[in-house]
Parts: C-alpha cells; structure tokens; sequence
C-alpha cells in the first residue's frame, strides 16, 4: 500500500506504530510465554529458593534468643528477598548475555521497535516471576514454619514499595552487569559469584548478629540487604528487629537506598549496556 492510500484511510504508517508502552506489553507477555514454555527453567527458577529454605529452616530450627522467632521464620523472609533478586538481577544478567552473544539483540535493534519496548519487556518478565516466586515462598513460610501474615493494611503497603523498588533496582543492576561477560558461556559465572557473595553479607544465609561489621558495611552497599531487612520488618514481630544492625527495621533508609539503587542502576545501564558483543565491533 502506498503512503498516499495509507493517508487516504485516515492517517499515515507513522500513527499506527503502537507506542513504546504497547509494544513493551506485548513483547513482555513473548517473554512470559517463553519463560513457561521451558519447563526445566521454571522448575529450577521456583524450587531453588524453596530447597534452600527448607534446608536451612531444618538445620537451623531453634529458638532465636530475644527476638520472640524460631531460625526457621528468620530465613523465610531473606529467602524472599534473594528470590526477587534472582529473578531479577541474576535471570536478567544471564539472559540478555546470552541474547547478546547469540545476536538477538542486534537483529531487535535492527527492527522498528523502540529500544524501551525489549526493556519494558524484560521488566513485565521479572514481575510476574518476582511475584509468582514470592507468593510461594510466602504460602511455604505460612504453612509450615508459622510465619504470619500482617493484619495492618500499613506492612502491605511497606511490603508493596519494598518489592517494587527491590524488584526495579535489582533488575537495572541485572541489565547492567549483563554487558560485562564476554560471551554468553561465561555469563553465568560472572553474575552468580557476586549474587551468591551478597547472600552471605547481607543476612541470607546467616544471622545477620553473627556477620562481622565489616562484612555488613559492604552489605549495606547494594539493594539485598535492604531488602531483606525490609521483609524482616513486614513478616516478623517486633521484637526481632533487635536482631538487626541498627535494633531497629529503619524503613526509611530502607526507601532512600532502594531509591538510589534505582536511579543508580538506570544510569548504569545507559552508560554500558550495548547491543553487540566487543568483537562485533
């Protein structure tokens, strides 16, 4: 059809590109039906926290002394905090590697789809699985390890903002740190070794009165430790913040360097994120 006949029906080729905002749903609902359709990647992708949980809530089952919880509850919520984290910051580090690498990247930038689509994509991917993780890790922790939920509408909507920020911040980092691996074999190397080295600093994995300060202060640095105290304050009495760095959940802070981490990560990503590999030139 010619420009001329396009225009004749009411407009040009132009206005009937859908925006930005469309094409990143649409090519956000490609990526959840190729998610799913690899039935190994979503096994492993929500089993792999709950086996965690489960291990470590057996192992470690006592009574925390002067918190008012058991070791078991203590690890549900670092548990969901470091399954937002990979679904986010590790499933995205790997996978646009690896699209990279295979040259998937450059024949989409090749297309008419706005750069901002593929990302919103990404980042329609994320949420669904940071939520659909999330929930399973929650329904596990309620059933079996009494973890309660909150009756105060207030600890939803500070578990909302927390999963949110926590998700988007995580998810930037992921896209940055994507275009550090040189090839898509060694992506997965590169981004599981300072994911699973934030886990044991940041409260994961082990207590966070137990951690040595300046393992914290390093902790502190990145989004997982904030989330994870973040959870701990939304889904365990009061009595355990004691148990926290500070003695107490700092919420605020907890916003302020979430925040951070976004615009931070957003920065990130336009300052290195590439469509090539170094040796396409």
């Amino acid at each position: 059809m010619t420009t001329t006949a396009v225009r004749a029906r009411g407009g040009t080729r132009s206005d009937r590109l859908p925006g930005a905002w469309g094409l990143g749903l649409h090519r956000g609902a490609l990526e959840i039906r190729q998610f799913f359709r690899q039935r190994d990647q979503v096994v492993f992708t929500f089993a792999f926290p709950v086996v965690f949980l489960f291990l470590f809530a057996s192992i470690f089952s006592d009574d925390v002394r002067g918190a008012g919880i058991t070791a078991s509850q203590l690890y549900v919520p670092a548990m969901m905090a470091a399954g937002i984290m990979s679904t986010s910051f590790q499933s995205l580090g790997i996978s646009i590697a690896i699209e990279r690498d295979e040259k998937v990247l450059r024949r989409l930038r090749g297309t008419p789809m706005p750069p901002a689509a593929y990302f919103l994509g990404k980042i329609w991917l994320v949420l669904v699985t940071g939520a659909l993780e999330t929930a399973v890790l929650l329904t596990v922790g309620t059933t079996l390890y009494d973890v309660e939920l909150p009756s105060d509408p207030g600890k939803w909507a500070e578990f909302g903002w927390i999963f949110v920020l926590g998700l988007t911040a995580c998810a930037l980092l992921g896209i940055a740190i994507s275009s550090v691996p040189k090839s898509g074999k060694s992506a997965t190397s590169v981004v599981v070794l300072p994911f699973l080295v934030l886990q044991f600093i940041s409260g994961v994995y082990i207590s966070i009165d137990t951690i040595p300060d300046w393992m914290l202060n390093i902790g502190a640095a990145f989004p997982l430790k904030w989330m994870c105290q973040g959870l701990r304050g939304v889904f365990l009495p009061e009595s355990a913040k004691v148990l926290e760095q500070a003695g107490d959940w700092e919420f605020g802070r907890i916003a302020l360097v979430l925040g951070a981490w976004c615009a931070g990560g957003l920065l990130l990503c336009l300052l290195t994120f590439r469509w090539k590999n170094r040796h396409d030139g």
